[in-house]
């Protein structure tokens, strides 16, 4: 048995389950991740992160308690970090049922988990803006109602009062990262940022003509996911659990995140962008805007990315990946 500190993650075939894992890797710690398996592949982000041999994956599924307290059991944790969600907002209203099971019973499943096995083990988790929905305050800190506009944001509504009440009920050192939109190149393509990205590189390389959006008057707080894992390490390592909104304080319409990923391939969005009725959806977040001055204050924690940065970023990526 190592004597390295253990790290238990659900989701860790996600985004920000593949950027913890390096990240905790570099910090010298074993890293387990729960592994829901699928018939597709989904490995491909540890992969692209050159870690996918060094994590231990478990099988297990979120909406399967004896799968998450073996996990417990198996890893020995003392930090498990619940990123495993139906993270597609879209989806959540096709898939209202199951966005609940996984979203918001499955992290219940992960608390029961840590409650009945290791209750000294430091929880995390994945709470999101998409809580707030119709905003009932400017920029919105910890203290701002929710007001969720999707079964998605009602389902992580769950997750995050559970996570609340277990730490006032069992003592659970159980902390809630209410995170704004963070990307990167590993983001799925379904994501808009990511669908922007993709497109921009393929109408540069040739093989599409144009991009089909939805409302692109909607404005989001954008970040670098691999900036925002660190803010997850930093709130497990506190000596209190707390919850904490990350974000970069400042929002930008999905029009201007467009003009950015054309502009940085010589190509105009007036060209190429068309807008189409079937991407609106049935209840619109129009403004989200974080205000992260607690998590910068208490965790020493800001974001280091450019929203520029980004895209770019992300754009440049995905033209390595189509030339291939």
């Amino acid at each position: 048995m190592s004597n390295n500190k253990a790290a238990l993650i659900t989701g860790i075939t996600g985004q920000d389950g593949a950027y913890l894992s390096k990240l905790l890797l570099g910090k010298g710690y074993d890293v387990y991740g729960v592994l829901a398996r699928r018939s597709t592949d989904t490995l491909w982000r540890l992969r692209e992160l050159g870690i996918d041999q060094e994590v231990r994956l478990l099988d297990g599924d979120l909406t399967d308690l004896s799968s998450m307290i073996r996990a417990v059991e198996t890893s020995k944790a003392s930090e498990v970090y619940n990123l495993g969600a139906q993270s597609f907002v879209g989806s959540s209203w096709q898939q209202p049922l199951l966005t609940a099971q996984v979203d918001g019973v499955g992290a219940l499943n992960v608390l029961e988990a840590v409650r009945i096995v290791n209750p000294k083990a430091h929880f995390y988790q994945a709470s999101t803006s998409e809580m707030f929905g119709l905003i009932q305050a400017e920029m919105q800190d910890e203290k701002t109602p929710f007001y969720p506009r999707s079964p998605y944001g009602v389902a992580k509504l769950m997750a995050h009062w559970a996570t609340v009440n277990y730490r006032e009920s069992f003592g659970l050192h159980a902390s809630s990262g209410i995170l704004f939109n963070h990307e990167s190149p590993l983001r799925g393509i379904e994501f808009v940022t990511r669908k922007v990205t993709d497109a921009v590189a393929r109408i540069k390389l040739g093989s599409q003509k144009e991009l089909r959006l939805g409302n692109v008057d909607s404005k989001r707080d954008w970040g670098f996911a691999g900036d925002y894992v660190e803010a997850m390490w930093l709130m497990t390592q506190q000596a209190e659990a707390d919850d904490y909104v990350v974000a970069t304080g400042q929002t930008t319409t999905v029009r201007d995140m467009c003009e950015i990923a054309f502009e940085h391939v010589g190509l105009k969005v007036e060209d190429h962008l068309v807008i189409d009725p079937k991407f609106f959806r049935p209840a619109e977040v129009d403004v989200l805007l974080g205000n992260p001055a607690k998590a910068q204050d208490k965790l020493g924690w800001s974001p280091k990315t450019s929203l520029r940065e980004l895209i770019t970023m992300m754009v440049d990526a995905d033209i390595r990946r189509l030339s291939k």
